[in-house]
């Protein structure tokens, strides 16, 4: 169950990532998109990863900070940033923290058998740490190019 709703402030956090400590107070001031995705490597999680690298400098001259959030160590996220040139940090969420927080942890299909584990998701957090809008359960195709307008939209 989630913590957070569109409209209400998302209480603060700390985290471990590939770019030192992170904190939702330390992003206020700019808006950010938090993604959630399921694994390193895999590749979907590939594919959305290098969405956001390819439209990152589009996302920072809208005043935007990318933060990506998995369940994988801090050295799983070193060598997948280092191999896929990630310019953002990856919260190691290995606690699952911010994973019950944003409510990104469910049953899923895989092979046939029930798995638990994070649902792909993307959150828009205002310059206050307000949450503007969030995406569950989404589809790779697309996806970033959608982030992107909306926050371009709100500029």
């Amino acid at each position: 169950m989630s913590q957070i709703a569109t409209g209400k402030a998302i209480p603060d956090f700390t985290a471990v990532s590939t770019q030192g400590e992170i904190s939702l107070k330390g992003l206020r001031g700019h808006r950010a998109v938090l993604y959630f995705y399921p694994k390193d490597s895999t590749p979907g999680c590939t594919t959305q990863a290098q969405g956001f690298r390819d439209n990152y400098q589009a996302f920072v001259d809208a005043g935007c900070q990318i933060v990506g959030i998995s369940r994988d160590s801090l050295k799983s996220h070193s060598n997948f940033t280092d191999k896929q040139e990630l310019p953002f940090p990856l919260i190691s969420d290995q606690d699952e923290a911010l994973c019950q927080l944003f409510g990104v942890i469910k049953m899923k299909n895989m092979y046939g058998k029930q798995v638990r584990g994070i649902e792909r998701s993307t959150f828009l957090i205002d310059t206050d740490g307000t949450l503007l809008q969030e995406w569950r359960g989404l589809r790779v195709p697309g996806h970033v190019e959608e982030v992107l307008q909306v926050v371009r939209e709100q500029e």
